[in-house]
């Protein structure tokens, strides 16, 4: 009988970089502890005594499989670079749809009550310079997302990944990957510095606006390196301010430019999802709409108010409390907000905020709980 350390060895090997929530990849030994144990019997959950299905719209998955395709000498940002050093060092794993990552992933949807996930990578991969080692790297992310999905389709279903840098590869990305059965894509609130409403990408956003794709808006550092502090020093200290703060300014500063800017105007079909509830925009639109009155030589008008194109949006439900819930939702409209975790470490109690929404009628909870994710996504759920 092999060791408890001969076992840890062949479990950092198959595991290692396989799992990210939050941009942090979780130890072996935390996978090892997860996945070992019965998965516990699935909390199901009910709405005036009907079983209602459960849908996170809002969680990370990464593959370790791209980086056979990237070259061992290719200079990685900062943030790549304890992982590059470790595939650089040691065989890559590949994944497993079957395997202990993926178990103890449902272990934790079990726990919290979650029929399935729509499952995105993070971070994008606009890090890459070169048009073919982009379609290379994405090709293998997406083709591996979608596995995840076509194997385990009961529980999960896959967006892909796009390089935003290179517009016109990220539209033939956004067909292949659609072919695929994915059902959207995650991008960062910027690319490289440049912002989603410039008219670079309007090509992307009509490719997706045609196919009915999903955008899920994410943010991933102003600095392009997934951490605000450098160049941040008021972001620094104590609180991750970085995070807590930071990220949703980011999704606040892509969506408002996405107003204002007039993209959502030139493309009012788009599916898209915000992250951590659209950031603080839902919460203070009013001022974006006191604009075009207090200042309106630099407030342009749009066809409708600011604040109205809010409505064009979806959200998850990263508020974390009922009452912030209960004000998205106002601000919003019910039919736009859905269940989001960012991985169960920031949202795990998902399911009861949304049942102590006061106000909600029982209709509202089965929308906000799943219903409006799998209208559009695309889910059958019975």
């Amino acid at each position: 009988m092999s060791s408890r350390r001969e076992f840890l060895k062949r479990v950092t090997g198959a595991t290692t970089g396989m799992w990210m929530v939050g941009g942090v990849a979780d130890s072996a030994l935390a996978m090892m502890q997860q996945a070992t144990p019965p998965r516990p019997k699935r909390r199901e959950v009910s709405v005036g005594g009907r079983r209602v299905t459960t849908i996170d719209v809002h969680a990370h998955m990464t593959f370790p499989d791209y980086w056979k395709v990237v070259p061992k000498d290719y200079v990685v940002p900062d943030y790549l670079e304890q992982l590059a050093r470790t595939y650089r060092t040691q065989p890559i794993p590949t994944f497993d749809p079957r395997g202990p990552v993926v178990d103890a992933l449902l272990r934790d949807m079990d726990e919290m009550g979650l029929d399935m996930r729509a499952m995105s990578m993070n971070p994008p991969p606009y890090w890459i310079v070169g048009s073919e080692l982009a379609r290379q790297v994405v090709r293998v992310q997406n083709e591996k997302m979608a596995e995840l999905a076509t194997v385990r389709s009961d529980r999960f279903v896959g967006l892909g990944n796009m390089t935003l840098q290179y517009p016109i590869v990220a539209v033939e990305q956004i067909e292949e990957g659609m072919k695929m059965g994915l059902r959207g894509f995650m991008m960062g609130g910027s690319v490289n510095g440049e912002e989603l409403s410039s008219s670079i990408f309007h090509v992307v956003w009509a490719k997706a606006e045609q196919l009915g794709a999903v955008l899920f808006i994410h943010p991933w550092g102003f600095n392009g390196n997934y951490d605000l502090r450098p160049g941040q020093p008021r972001l620094s200290g104590n609180g991750n301010l970085g995070n807590v703060i930071g990220n949703p300014l980011e999704t606040t500063i892509a969506l408002s430019h996405l107003i204002q800017e007039g993209t959502l105007e030139r493309f009012p079909n788009l599916k898209i999802i915000a992250a951590h509830g659209g950031g603080f925009l839902p919460s203070y639109a009013g001022r974006s709409d006191q604009c075009l009155e207090t200042f309106p030589e630099q407030c342009k008008p749009l066809k409708k108010k600011p604040s109205e194109y809010l409505k064009q949006m979806y959200y998850d439900s990263m508020l974390f409390t009922p009452e912030g819930l209960r004000h998205l939702i106002a601000e919003v409209g019910v039919s736009q907000v859905m269940i989001g975790t960012d991985g169960n470490r920031w949202n795990h109690d998902c399911i009861d905020r949304v049942l102590a929404v006061p106000g909600l009628s029982q209709s509202d909870q089965i929308a906000v709980l799943g219903g409006n994710a799998a209208k559009l996504l695309k889910i059958k759920v019975t």
